[in-house]
């Protein structure tokens, strides 16, 4: 009797683990559908910090800003009214009456610092000057390109044209550069006294001449013994007055 009980236990154990094992496995999978559920946004979050840690520096490259040019020219620390026109922003008014004070306000460019006559940093200041257009200022207050292929000496004095820069502290209306027409101002190095002293002492041989660069006349003073000292006498005026002069066309120093 207890063997046939046993046999007729048998099938119900065998379905109650057949039972138990598809549970499992349906619990097995419906685990792994929440893993990959879950995971996917986290992958994607994961991925969006990373795409983000990637560009930081992209973004940091494109905000960070160069030091302009012109900060070179500016003196830290300096007084604002002596900064270079090249530091500063001025509202420019053409209709103050020329030759008198006028008063611009100004404000420094970025990466400018400057001080006021109390030690303050300010970026608003006010500057004063003469109402005046950069090309009317005086000859001290500009610097031009010079030429050495004009002649100084001549009759009428010869012009040439010239390039003008305002110095950096000087203020003025218009253009900072600009063109102007100046007369021959050079010299090669000669010396009127040393010129004229060897036209004193050595003049009937052709000396002054060739110390002035003048080979064809100190030749013919040299062969006429000056001219039987005529020559010589006339080149003593000429040269005493200034009218004869280096052969390059500069003037006397």
């Amino acid at each position: 009797m207890a063997a046939l009980a046993g046999l007729c236990a048998l099938p119900r154990l065998c379905g109650v683990a057949l039972f138990l094992s598809q549970l499992y496995v349906l619990s097995g999978r419906a685990g792994s559908l929440m893993t990959t559920k879950h995971s996917q946004p986290l992958s994607t979050f994961a991925k969006s910090l990373t795409s983000a840690s990637t560009n930081t520096p992209y973004f940091k490259a494109a905000e960070s800003t160069e030091i302009p040019s012109y900060v070179t020219k500016c003196p830290s620390n300096g007084l604002c009214s002596r900064l270079p026109p090249d530091c500063m922003t001025c509202n420019t008014n053409y209709s103050c009456i020329y030759g008198k004070p006028a008063t611009f306000d100004c404000k420094v460019k970025p990466h400018v610092h400057c001080i006021d006559e109390n030690n303050h940093e300010q970026e608003n200041f006010t500057i004063n000057m003469t109402c005046q257009f950069c090309w009317q200022l005086p000859t001290t207050d500009y610097v031009c390109t010079n030429s050495t292929s004009c002649m100084t000496v001549s009759c009428p004095r010869q012009r040439y044209n010239a390039t003008c820069t305002v110095r950096d502290h000087i203020h003025c209306l218009g253009n900072r550069v600009f063109p102007k027409m100046l007369y021959c101002n050079w010299t090669g190095g000669y010396k009127w006294s040393t010129a004229l002293a060897l036209s004193i002492t050595l003049g009937g041989f052709g000396a002054d001449r060739f110390y002035l660069g003048q080979w064809r006349e100190g030749l013919g003073k040299l062969f006429s013994f000056g001219g039987l000292g005529i020559w010589t006498l006339i080149d003593v005026l000429l040269i005493g007055v200034g009218y004869v002069g280096p052969a390059d066309g500069s003037l006397y120093i």
